[in-house]
Parts: structure tokens; sequence; C-alpha cells
């Protein structure tokens, strides 16, 4: 790994400088490692462009979509963990760039909203698939976005089954404190649409966000980044007030282009938002969606499955229509 001048600058500039912002469990910088983001070459929208050349849409989804960096996601599908986490990270530390991974295997996975159901067997299960998948990164630089929805998912859920969940992502921030020193982690927190600050505050604190690097915003949805920073500032504050820390946030812009029209599930006239970069408030806009994937049986991806890769969708929102 070849050190570079730091490519992007942390900060949360709406925040007040009084407010301390809590140390991860490892200070190691991935972004100060690379040069840039990692471009998925084997990405659905990738795929999809070579093997379709002769289709009217694949030079605008070539352009706008898949020549973009943005995240690989990794589950039961992924085969061996270890294996499959080990081979995209070095792949990408190879070309000296930042590959952003998702970890989407959590036991009862998408309990209550059921469109992604699936995950791990069992709690033990997911410790061990979680640990292999942090062994697979090792001393790599790399970005992980830690089980979307998993602390927004908890409205028909009992109490022992949110402790249950919370002890997971507890366990696995610290396989990646102990395994993986240069990643840097970020919880998910839903989206500015589904759970109140104070109540997103005090679930991510309680599964463990101290030893986060900071937690992660708009997964797989479409409000505004100025929406998002707004919200992530809030959750900061309430960190602030009742733990006395607050964390860096990072915005999934891959759908936000014309924000949210109040669904969730594969909404007509969205469109492709910024590129991966620093900016907006938040600590780094990420494309961890890829657009054009489809969120499940609904909307305009009716028919679809979940992370199955619709053309059409792609193409409408490069153009938001």
């Amino acid at each position: 790994m070849r050190r570079r001048l730091r490519i992007l600058v942390a900060a949360l500039f709406a925040l007040p400088s009084a407010l301390a912002v809590a140390p991860s469990a490892h200070a190691a910088d991935p972004t100060t490692m690379t040069s840039g983001f990692y471009v998925d070459p084997d990405s659905s929208a990738k795929r999809w462009v070579a093997a379709n050349p002769g289709d009217g849409r694949a030079s605008a989804i070539n352009a706008s979509i898949a020549n973009t960096p943005m995240a690989r996601w990794f589950g039961s599908w992924s085969g061996t963990i270890g294996t499959a986490t080990g081979a995209f990270a070095g792949a990408a530390d190879r070309s000296d760039k930042l590959p952003v991974l998702v970890a989407y295997n959590i036991y009862n996975r998408d309990y209550c909203g059921g469109h992604s159901a699936g995950g791990a067997a069992s709690p033990s299960a997911y410790a061990s698939w979680i640990a292999q998948f942090a062994g697979g990164i090792a001393g790599r630089p790399a970005v992980v976005i830690l089980e979307p929805d998993s602390l927004g998912d908890y409205g028909c859920m009992t109490q022992a089954q949110i402790d249950e969940r919370e002890a997971m992502l507890t366990n696995a921030l610290a396989q990646f404190s102990s395994q993986a020193p240069n990643t840097w982690v970020y919880m998910d927190a839903g989206n500015p649409g589904w759970v109140a600050p104070a109540a997103m505050a005090q679930r991510l604190h309680e599964a463990g966000l101290r030893q986060a690097h900071g937690f992660s915003l708009n997964v797989s949805n479409y409000f505004t980044t100025a929406e998002n920073t707004a919200f992530g500032n809030a959750v900061n504050s309430e960190l602030s007030a009742r733990y006395g820390y607050t964390k860096p946030f990072v915005v999934d812009t891959s759908r936000n282009g014309n924000g949210s029209n109040g669904q969730w599930c594969n909404p007509a006239g969205r469109r492709i938002g910024t590129p991966t970069r620093t900016g907006g408030g938040a600590e780094m806009l990420l494309w961890i969606k890829t657009p054009g994937e489809s969120d499940g049986n609904c909307g305009v991806g009716a028919g679809s499955t979940a992370g199955q890769f619709l053309p059409e969708a792609a193409y409408k929102m490069i153009y938001g229509y």
C-alpha cells in the first residue's frame, strides 16, 4: 500500500466545534492509503453493459453508472465470505484504490420489512460469518457499511430480538477492530423518514457506535443530501447530549438526485445523485446502492427480486424520469 496525501477531508461542517468526535477503536485512515475510490469491475451494471453492447441504453448506463465507484454488497450469495472480501479488497489494493463493502447478512435481516428477508441462520452463524468477513479484508484499506436497515427495522421486534440484534452488531464491530485495523466501519442509521433522531441515537449507541468510525444514512433510499445532513447532525446532537460524543457520517447519494416522493420501494421519477466525494456536511458522499438495482417486487420493479439489475429503471434514473 502506498501512502498518499489525504484526498478526502473529513468534516461535519454544520456541527458546533464544541461537540467532541469520539475516536473509533483504531485510528488508521484508509483514505490516506489510497488514490481514490475503487470502481467494481464486476458490478451488476458493468455485467449488464458487457452482455448487452448493442442495446440503445448501454452507452448511457456505462458512462453514468457502470464506471462510477460504488459499493459491493456481500451476503449468503457471496460464497466463502473471507475469500470473497479478501479478493475484493485485494483487487482494490493492487489498484491503489479504496473499496466500499456492504455487510448484509445479519440474522433475521429485514425482519419487519420483508422485501430483503434472509440472512444468517442464527446469531452464532452470523458471528462466524462477520468474523470471516473482517478477516478477509485484514490489513488492507477499506470502508464497510454494516448491515443496512438493521437499526431501523425494529417496528415488529420484541425487546429480546432487539437485544439479540444489538449484540450481533457490537460483536461485528469488535471483529473489525481486531482483524481489520485499516477499515472504517459505518453503522447504518436508516434515513430521515424512518426513525426519529433521538431514537436512532439511542439505538446506535446501544449497538456499539462508540467502537465504529461513524454511521451511514440513506442507504438504498432517495432523500436529498441536505435532508440527510440535517438528520445526521440531529443524531449527533442527541449523541452529544446523551452520551458525550459525536461521529462522522456518510450519505448514500446514488439515487437521491430528485429527492424522495415518499415511497421507498422502486419509486418512479427518481434520479442518480452526486458521485462519490466529500462534502455537503457529511464525511463522504458514496454510491452504496447501485442505481437500477431493484428494491424488490414493487413499484417500477414489479415482478423483480431485490438486487436484480433493471436496465430500464437505470436508464430512466440517469435522466430523472
